[in-house]
């Protein structure tokens, strides 16, 4: 998949505290966000979307939360493509495509799975002062 996020003339911005609650906010808002984007909620990549963005945001709030007590949750959208990221101020950056060696059932591993079965592309790309990174997710439609 090509498209660039920086193209996707929607944008969508989730800010959520760092704690269990942060998971069904953002998943609540995906679906209101796709929505509002003219996706039905039946098409194939809706399911995964919802999935991932959980599992992103149960991630950042299991490991981030210490360094990072906030999460924003960025969504974009345009033609025949939707992205989002879940960013945390965590420094840790995780090796998505060496995430799919890891044991069976590993989050991680799992979203570049779901994310690569759907055609999509998964990206982590660091804050500009090293103290943070985004997980970007971009799913055709």
């Amino acid at each position: 998949m090509s498209v660039q996020v920086e193209t996707m003339p929607y944008r969508h911005v989730l800010d959520v505290p760092a704690m269990g609650s942060a998971v069904r906010i953002a998943r609540e808002t995906t679906e209101l966000v796709l929505v509002e984007c003219g996706v039905g909620l039946r098409h194939p990549s809706v399911g995964p979307a919802l999935l991932i963005v959980a599992e992103l945001v149960t991630n950042a709030v299991r490991h981030a939360a210490v360094s990072s007590p906030m999460i924003t949750v960025t969504y974009a959208h345009g033609p025949g493509a939707f992205a989002f990221a879940v960013h945390d101020r965590h420094p840790y950056q995780p090796a998505l495509f060496g995430a799919l060696g890891t044991a069976p059932g590993s989050g991680l591993a799992m979203v570049v799975e779901m994310t690569m079965e759907l055609g999509g592309t998964a990206v982590v790309r660091a804050d500009a002062d090293g103290r943070g990174k985004a997980i970007w997710i971009t799913l055709p439609l």
